[in-house]
């Protein structure tokens, strides 16, 4: 027993689930250095590796290529098992999100600047691509105040279709196999603008939910301080009722008080007057007697 929490040696504490849908929490979760994040940093090291050998006694030794088709080719499956892992046993990163695309876009964008050097791969095709893929990595960077735009299946299929045909011209092809390679670059083309269009509509969209969330908060806080700003003078107002009570209480009783002296100055007149007539019918009687 180490006493540590699950989730602060990087695990959700549970038992993976195959399959299953993630959580917040599991993504928060995962630890960085798992297998999912180190094949995506190792196919980011393979980049080099793939120039090297790509371009090794000139560019043109057949071996040489093919040496550099095994590299690039270890690259991409790499991409197809980081990310079926991280699914599958709950080892999906922000850092994963990020870095994944970015190692598919490095790898890739070699690939072609390579081999349009090499004269084997026309510029506009590798200008088209990289165009769009630095647009999306771009996007990516300014939406990622309101959320993380993850690969989408589209975006893998682009990602073989690219594959395919960069590793096609990476090898040294003649005849039907040399057309075959060029039609399959179109199809990743198409599918390089294709999905490139639905990746600008997801971060305009994203964009635009995340500046009304952070609008609706700051309109929420404001009408907490106000009504903070509001709570002691409306209870100064509030106590208008019991202070107008108190004084009508007040005044009840010197009504009370008021009547009470009234009253006894009414007896006091009433024994004065009843002491004077009494004298003037004695000295009336003593002056019949007289």
């Amino acid at each position: 027993m180490t006493g540590v929490p699950a989730s602060a040696a990087g695990g959700s504490g549970a038992k993976p689930v195959r399959g299953g849908k993630l959580g917040t929490a599991a993504v928060n979760q995962a630890s960085l250095w798992n297998i999912a994040n180190i094949l995506t940093m190792v196919r980011l090291l393979l980049v080099p590796g793939f120039v090297l050998l790509l371009f090794h006694d000139g560019g043109y030794d057949p071996v040489w290529r093919s040496f550099a088709w095994a590299a690039f080719a270890i690259a991409m499956i790499t991409d197809l098992f980081d990310g079926h892992l991280a699914r599958a046993y709950n080892l999906v990163t922000d850092f994963g999100k990020i870095a994944d695309p970015i190692a598919d876009k490095a790898i890739m964008g070699a690939a072609l600047v390579s081999l349009s050097v090499l004269g084997d791969l026309p510029w506009w095709i590798t200008g088209v691509i990289l165009a769009r893929e630095l647009g999306i990595t771009l996007m990516r960077f300014w939406v990622i105040r309101h959320a993380v735009i993850p690969a989408s299946r589209g975006g893998k299929l682009k990602t073989l279709a690219q594959g395919t045909a960069a590793g096609m011209y990476v090898l040294v092809l003649t005849g039907p196999l040399a057309t075959l390679r060029f039609w399959v670059m179109m199809v990743a083309v198409v599918l390089t603008v294709v999905t490139g269009l639905d990746y600008v509509r997801q971060a305009v969209v994203l964009r635009r939910k995340g500046l009304a969330a952070e609008r609706a908060a700051a309109a929420e806080r404001a009408a907490e301080a106000v009504e903070a700003l509001q709570a002691p003078a409306g209870t100064a107002v509030g106590a208008g009722p019991a202070s107008g009570q108190a004084a009508g209480v007040v005044g009840g009783v010197t009504d009370v008080r008021g009547a009470d002296v009234r009253s006894a100055e009414v007896r006091d007149a009433d024994v004065r007057g009843a002491d004077v007539r009494s004298g003037a019918e004695a000295r009336d009687a003593a002056e019949a007697e007289r």
